[in-house]
Protein backbone atom coordinates (compact mmCIF):
# COMPACT_ATOMS: atom_id res chain seq x y z
CA UNK A 1 0.00 0.00 0.00
CA UNK A 2 2.92 2.12 0.86
CA UNK A 3 4.63 1.64 -2.31
CA UNK A 4 1.53 2.72 -4.56
CA UNK A 5 0.77 5.67 -2.51
CA UNK A 6 4.46 6.77 -3.05
CA UNK A 7 4.30 5.94 -6.81
CA UNK A 8 1.04 8.05 -7.01
CA UNK A 9 2.56 10.49 -5.47
CA UNK A 10 5.52 10.74 -7.50
CA UNK A 11 3.53 10.49 -11.19
CA UNK A 12 1.52 13.65 -9.35
CA UNK A 13 4.66 15.49 -8.78
CA UNK A 14 5.88 14.63 -12.17
CA UNK A 15 2.65 15.73 -14.59
CA UNK A 16 2.47 19.00 -12.11
CA UNK A 17 6.38 19.86 -13.18
CA UNK A 18 5.44 18.47 -16.75
CA UNK A 19 2.55 21.06 -16.79
CA UNK A 20 4.67 23.70 -14.89
CA UNK A 21 6.94 24.09 -17.60
CA UNK A 22 5.05 24.05 -20.69
CA UNK A 23 3.32 26.85 -18.57
CA UNK A 24 6.66 28.52 -18.47
CA UNK A 25 7.48 27.75 -21.83
CA UNK A 26 4.55 29.24 -23.75
CA UNK A 27 5.70 30.09 -27.10
CA UNK A 28 2.53 33.02 -27.98
CA UNK A 29 4.08 35.02 -25.52
CA UNK A 30 7.56 35.32 -27.50
CA UNK A 31 7.84 37.06 -31.12
CA UNK A 32 7.75 34.16 -33.61
CA UNK A 33 11.68 34.59 -34.84
CA UNK A 34 11.82 30.90 -36.12
CA UNK A 35 13.93 30.15 -39.19
CA UNK A 36 16.99 31.73 -41.05
CA UNK A 37 17.75 35.11 -41.24
CA UNK A 38 20.15 37.14 -43.86
CA UNK A 39 21.66 40.54 -43.68
CA UNK A 40 18.91 43.11 -45.87
CA UNK A 41 20.62 44.47 -48.24
CA UNK A 42 20.62 48.33 -48.49
CA UNK A 43 20.96 49.33 -52.24
CA UNK A 44 23.77 51.23 -53.05
CA UNK A 45 25.85 49.92 -50.67
CA UNK A 46 29.08 48.21 -51.68
CA UNK A 47 32.21 46.24 -50.21
CA UNK A 48 32.10 43.79 -46.82
CA UNK A 49 29.03 44.23 -44.28
CA UNK A 50 30.07 47.31 -42.00
CA UNK A 51 28.97 48.32 -38.85
CA UNK A 52 26.55 51.17 -39.92
CA UNK A 53 24.55 49.12 -42.72
CA UNK A 54 23.72 52.30 -44.50
CA UNK A 55 27.22 52.94 -45.25
CA UNK A 56 29.82 51.58 -46.71
CA UNK A 57 32.85 49.98 -44.88
CA UNK A 58 35.62 52.50 -43.96
CA UNK A 59 35.92 55.96 -44.45
CA UNK A 60 32.15 56.50 -45.66
CA UNK A 61 31.11 54.95 -41.80
CA UNK A 62 32.16 58.46 -40.99
CA UNK A 63 32.96 56.38 -37.33
CA UNK A 64 33.04 59.09 -34.28
CA UNK A 65 36.45 58.11 -33.88
CA UNK A 66 38.93 59.55 -31.24
CA UNK A 67 41.68 61.64 -33.00
CA UNK A 68 44.11 57.96 -31.76
CA UNK A 69 42.38 55.75 -32.88
CA UNK A 70 41.33 58.08 -36.34
CA UNK A 71 45.04 57.58 -37.04
CA UNK A 72 45.29 53.87 -36.34
CA UNK A 73 42.22 53.16 -38.93
CA UNK A 74 44.12 55.38 -41.50
CA UNK A 75 47.04 53.55 -41.58
CA UNK A 76 45.17 50.47 -41.59
CA UNK A 77 43.55 51.34 -44.40
CA UNK A 78 47.06 52.57 -45.78
CA UNK A 79 48.23 48.69 -44.84
CA UNK A 80 45.97 47.22 -46.94
CA UNK A 81 46.14 49.51 -50.05
CA UNK A 82 50.10 48.47 -50.36
CA UNK A 83 48.98 44.49 -49.83
CA UNK A 84 48.75 44.31 -46.15
CA UNK A 85 45.74 42.93 -43.74
CA UNK A 86 45.85 46.07 -41.68
CA UNK A 87 44.12 45.81 -38.03
CA UNK A 88 41.47 43.20 -39.06
CA UNK A 89 42.22 41.08 -37.19
CA UNK A 90 39.77 37.87 -38.54
CA UNK A 91 41.93 37.16 -41.80
CA UNK A 92 44.06 35.07 -39.37
CA UNK A 93 40.47 33.33 -38.61
CA UNK A 94 39.70 35.29 -35.27
CA UNK A 95 36.51 35.44 -34.47
CA UNK A 96 35.47 38.60 -35.22
CA UNK A 97 33.17 39.06 -32.30
CA UNK A 98 30.75 41.94 -31.08
CA UNK A 99 29.10 44.03 -32.24
CA UNK A 100 31.05 42.73 -35.75
CA UNK A 101 29.46 39.54 -35.40
CA UNK A 102 25.87 41.12 -35.90
CA UNK A 103 27.24 42.61 -39.06
CA UNK A 104 25.68 38.70 -40.30
CA UNK A 105 28.31 37.49 -42.29
CA UNK A 106 26.22 34.22 -43.23
CA UNK A 107 22.80 33.26 -42.09
CA UNK A 108 21.74 33.18 -38.53
CA UNK A 109 18.83 31.30 -36.16
CA UNK A 110 17.50 32.36 -33.11
CA UNK A 111 16.32 30.08 -30.44
CA UNK A 112 13.74 31.13 -27.58
CA UNK A 113 13.51 29.79 -24.41
CA UNK A 114 12.45 31.12 -21.34
CA UNK A 115 16.07 31.03 -19.50
CA UNK A 116 18.08 31.84 -22.46
CA UNK A 117 18.05 33.26 -26.37
CA UNK A 118 20.36 31.56 -28.33
CA UNK A 119 21.62 33.17 -31.84
CA UNK A 120 23.51 30.95 -34.18
CA UNK A 121 25.59 32.31 -37.06
CA UNK A 122 27.18 30.24 -39.58
CA UNK A 123 30.48 32.17 -39.93
CA UNK A 124 33.03 30.72 -38.14
CA UNK A 125 29.81 28.43 -35.50
CA UNK A 126 29.20 32.19 -33.92
CA UNK A 127 27.08 31.78 -31.44
CA UNK A 128 25.81 34.12 -28.67
CA UNK A 129 23.75 33.07 -25.37
CA UNK A 130 21.59 35.86 -24.02
CA UNK A 131 20.23 35.06 -20.41
CA UNK A 132 17.03 36.28 -19.67
CA UNK A 133 16.51 34.63 -16.62
CA UNK A 134 16.87 37.48 -14.45
CA UNK A 135 20.51 36.75 -13.24
CA UNK A 136 23.22 39.90 -12.32
CA UNK A 137 26.55 40.23 -13.75
CA UNK A 138 29.18 37.68 -13.07
CA UNK A 139 31.65 38.51 -10.21
CA UNK A 140 34.45 36.76 -12.30
CA UNK A 141 34.48 36.02 -15.98
CA UNK A 142 36.91 35.39 -18.66
CA UNK A 143 36.03 37.95 -21.67
CA UNK A 144 35.37 36.10 -24.99
CA UNK A 145 34.71 37.69 -28.14
CA UNK A 146 31.07 37.55 -27.91
CA UNK A 147 30.84 38.29 -24.58
CA UNK A 148 28.33 38.35 -22.04
CA UNK A 149 25.24 39.24 -22.52
CA UNK A 150 22.03 40.05 -20.22
CA UNK A 151 18.97 40.47 -21.84
CA UNK A 152 14.93 41.14 -20.72
CA UNK A 153 12.16 40.21 -22.97
CA UNK A 154 9.95 43.50 -23.23
CA UNK A 155 5.27 44.46 -23.79
CA UNK A 156 5.77 47.38 -24.88
CA UNK A 157 2.32 47.84 -26.36
CA UNK A 158 0.82 45.41 -23.27
CA UNK A 159 -0.69 42.90 -25.20
CA UNK A 160 0.55 40.03 -22.72
CA UNK A 161 3.17 39.32 -25.51
CA UNK A 162 6.38 40.08 -25.79
CA UNK A 163 7.86 43.00 -28.32
CA UNK A 164 11.56 43.63 -27.78
CA UNK A 165 14.22 42.20 -26.48
CA UNK A 166 16.50 44.35 -24.67
CA UNK A 167 20.04 42.93 -24.64
CA UNK A 168 23.10 44.40 -22.66
CA UNK A 169 27.27 42.66 -23.64
CA UNK A 170 29.98 43.31 -21.56
CA UNK A 171 33.23 41.18 -21.17
CA UNK A 172 34.73 41.43 -24.61
CA UNK A 173 38.19 40.56 -25.49
CA UNK A 174 40.13 41.68 -28.43
CA UNK A 175 41.51 41.90 -31.20
CA UNK A 176 38.29 42.87 -32.29
CA UNK A 177 37.21 45.42 -35.33
CA UNK A 178 34.03 46.83 -36.73
CA UNK A 179 34.81 45.87 -40.42
CA UNK A 180 37.44 44.75 -42.71
CA UNK A 181 39.33 48.03 -43.41
CA UNK A 182 40.45 47.27 -39.66
CA UNK A 183 37.83 50.32 -38.24
CA UNK A 184 38.99 50.35 -34.68
CA UNK A 185 37.62 49.40 -31.22
CA UNK A 186 39.84 50.23 -27.85
CA UNK A 187 42.64 48.08 -27.09
CA UNK A 188 41.02 48.28 -23.65
CA UNK A 189 38.40 45.92 -24.82
CA UNK A 190 35.53 47.91 -22.05
CA UNK A 191 33.48 47.61 -25.18
CA UNK A 192 29.83 47.54 -24.07
CA UNK A 193 26.88 47.11 -26.73
CA UNK A 194 23.39 47.64 -26.22
CA UNK A 195 20.68 46.28 -28.36
CA UNK A 196 17.10 46.48 -29.01
CA UNK A 197 15.77 43.33 -31.09
CA UNK A 198 12.23 43.10 -32.62
CA UNK A 199 10.31 42.12 -35.70
CA UNK A 200 9.81 44.95 -38.04
CA UNK A 201 5.87 46.24 -37.14
CA UNK A 202 4.77 46.91 -40.66
CA UNK A 203 6.98 43.70 -42.52
CA UNK A 204 6.72 40.66 -39.90
CA UNK A 205 9.36 39.21 -41.91
CA UNK A 206 11.95 42.07 -41.21
CA UNK A 207 14.23 41.75 -37.89
CA UNK A 208 15.63 44.96 -36.67
CA UNK A 209 18.38 45.08 -34.51
CA UNK A 210 18.98 48.61 -33.11
CA UNK A 211 22.70 48.67 -31.44
CA UNK A 212 24.70 51.26 -29.51
CA UNK A 213 28.17 50.39 -29.16
CA UNK A 214 29.61 52.53 -26.44
CA UNK A 215 33.37 52.17 -26.60
CA UNK A 216 36.58 54.75 -25.50
CA UNK A 217 38.19 54.61 -29.18
CA UNK A 218 34.37 56.69 -29.89
CA UNK A 219 34.18 60.38 -29.18
CA UNK A 220 30.28 59.24 -28.18
CA UNK A 221 28.26 56.37 -28.08
CA UNK A 222 27.54 54.88 -31.89
CA UNK A 223 23.77 53.69 -32.26
CA UNK A 224 22.72 52.23 -35.45
CA UNK A 225 20.04 49.88 -36.95
CA UNK A 226 20.76 46.54 -38.41
CA UNK A 227 17.96 45.05 -40.46
CA UNK A 228 17.67 41.17 -41.81
CA UNK A 229 15.29 39.51 -44.05
CA UNK A 230 13.39 35.94 -43.18
CA UNK A 231 14.68 33.35 -45.85
CA UNK A 232 11.03 32.35 -47.49
CA UNK A 233 11.68 28.42 -47.29
CA UNK A 234 10.49 25.93 -45.65
CA UNK A 235 13.59 24.31 -45.27
CA UNK A 236 16.75 26.79 -45.58
CA UNK A 237 20.07 25.81 -46.47
CA UNK A 238 22.55 25.47 -43.87
CA UNK A 239 25.91 25.65 -44.99
CA UNK A 240 29.33 24.73 -42.74
CA UNK A 241 32.11 28.10 -42.85
CA UNK A 242 35.08 26.55 -41.79
CA UNK A 243 37.35 29.26 -42.20
CA UNK A 244 40.94 27.41 -41.21
CA UNK A 245 39.49 25.02 -43.90
CA UNK A 246 41.05 27.73 -47.04
CA UNK A 247 43.52 29.10 -44.30
CA UNK A 248 46.20 30.83 -46.42
CA UNK A 249 47.59 33.55 -44.54
CA UNK A 250 50.82 32.84 -42.14
CA UNK A 251 52.61 35.43 -39.75
CA UNK A 252 56.03 34.95 -39.01
CA UNK A 253 57.18 37.30 -36.42
CA UNK A 254 54.68 39.78 -37.00
CA UNK A 255 54.69 40.18 -41.18
CA UNK A 256 52.27 38.26 -42.91
CA UNK A 257 53.00 35.63 -45.99
CA UNK A 258 51.00 33.62 -48.12
CA UNK A 259 50.64 29.52 -48.36
CA UNK A 260 50.87 29.22 -52.71
CA UNK A 261 48.70 26.37 -54.16
CA UNK A 262 51.63 24.60 -54.20
CA UNK A 263 52.36 24.68 -50.43
CA UNK A 264 55.24 26.92 -50.88
CA UNK A 265 55.71 30.51 -48.74
CA UNK A 266 55.17 32.87 -51.13
CA UNK A 267 55.17 36.94 -50.14
CA UNK A 268 52.12 39.11 -49.43
CA UNK A 269 53.29 42.47 -50.55
CA UNK A 270 55.05 43.65 -53.43
CA UNK A 271 59.09 43.24 -52.86
CA UNK A 272 58.75 41.77 -49.36
CA UNK A 273 61.65 40.32 -48.10
CA UNK A 274 61.88 36.93 -46.94
CA UNK A 275 61.52 36.06 -43.13
CA UNK A 276 64.53 35.20 -40.82
CA UNK A 277 65.48 31.61 -41.90
CA UNK A 278 68.52 31.19 -39.20
CA UNK A 279 66.96 27.63 -38.20
CA UNK A 280 66.81 26.34 -41.66
CA UNK A 281 70.35 24.96 -43.41
CA UNK A 282 71.24 26.39 -46.83
CA UNK A 283 70.90 24.74 -50.02
CA UNK A 284 73.20 24.10 -52.35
Amino acid sequence: MLRRTSAGALTLAVTLLAAAAAQAHDDTKYPDMKGQWLRLRVPGVAGQPSYDPTRSEGHAQQAPLTPEYRAIHEDSIADQKAGGQGTDPTYLCIPPGMPRLMNLYDPMEIIITPETTHILIEYIRDSRRIYTDGRDWPTNFDPTFAGYSIGKWIDEDRDGKFDVLEVETRFLKGPRALDATGLPLHKDNQTIVKERISRDKTMPDVLNDEMTTIDNAFTRPWTVTKKYSRVQAQRPLWREAVCAESQAHVVIDGHNYMLSADGKLMPARKDQPPPDLSYFGRGK
